[in-house]
């Protein structure tokens, strides 16, 4: 198989990448401005030029397109709503398009924020989407500009990524901070009233070959089965680290002040996954256990 990663440098994107040669595929990837350190084929793609991804397509021959690219910053697309319709909306269904153009399979990558949050069980594939904030909007935007281009395509959502950056094998976000803090010995205000299913990068790479590999398409939710708060996943965290769970402190999403609105329930249901590859997907305890095993 030959893939190409699309944003490879990222969380996500690293992980594609470092899945993908453990299972001796020929990986190729494209990057936007710090090239990573792997030493595979690389080229540099500016998603906002997504016309000349055939350039991309044409140097690089995949057999299959990951689409880990995106505007990420959630408050960042609340003030630039140009960029973010651009990155996540426009770019993804001319990506898909030319894919199948040239007869290559594509995955296209999207988030539990396209849901508005006012639900109390997890969000299934059928849930209505209703995104609160630009980034949301944008991404459903672009998964709906995916399913109406030529071809078969894969689109994957995902919660609140987290997991160790495969390019510089350093763990990276919301644990490396809570670690970073517990070891410390400093207080970690965390979330009581915001609820998710934590998605670990390098899970959900493995989880996203394993369903091309079964010739999945469609629409599937990748996440943990865990629903937790921020709040719960630190105490997983401390848990791991034997650390003092006297240093975690209840906090409430009205305590910070941001440009975007978050949904306050987010939880995805795994069972269709689940179902595909007939196999569970992780509890986050167990997510968390893989990850400081690897990073000891």
């Amino acid at each position: 198989m030959r893939l190409l990663v699309v944003g490879a440098n990222g969380l996500l994107g690293s992980n594609v990448v470092h899945v993908g040669r453990q299972r001796d595929w020929t990986v190729m990837g494209t990057y936007h401005s710090t090239r990573p350190e792997f030493e595979i084929p690389l080229t540099q793609f500016d998603l906002a030029e997504y016309e000349a991804f055939d350039e991309v397509l044409e140097t690089h021959d995949p057999d299959l397109v990951v689409n880990c690219a995106a505007m990420t910053d959630v408050d960042g697309c609340e003030t630039n709503l140009e960029r973010a319709n651009v990155l996540n909306g426009d770019a993804p269904g001319v990506l898909a398009a030319q894919c199948a153009a040239n007869d290559v399979e594509f995955v296209h990558v999207s988030t539990d924020y396209v849901f508005d949050g006012t639900a109390r069980d997890p969000y299934g594939e059928a849930a209505s989407p209703n995104p609160v904030q630009v980034y949301g909007e944008s991404k459903l935007a672009g998964e709906r500009a995916v399913q109406e281009a030529d071809g078969d395509h894969l689109i994957a959502r995902l919660s609140f990524v987290w997991g160790v950056d495969r390019s510089s094998g350093e763990l990276t976000g919301f644990p490396a901070w809570v670690r970073d803090q517990l070891v410390s010995g400093d207080s970690v205000p965390l979330f009581t009233d915001q609820w998710v299913t934590p998605t670990r990068a390098g899970q959900a790479a493995a989880t996203l070959l394993d369903l091309i590999d079964a010739g999945a398409t469609e629409l599937y939710h990748v996440a943990c089965r865990s629903c937790v708060t921020p709040y719960e996943f630190g105490e997983v965290l401390a848990d791991q680290l034997g650390a003092d769970t006297a240093l975690l402190k209840e906090g409430s999403t009205d305590d910070i002040d941001r440009d975007a609105t978050r949904p306050t329930y987010s939880c995805l249901d795994v069972d269709a996954v689940e179902s595909r590859l007939g196999r569970p997907q992780p509890t986050l305890e167990e997510d968390v256990k893989e990850t400081w095993d690897a990073v000891r």
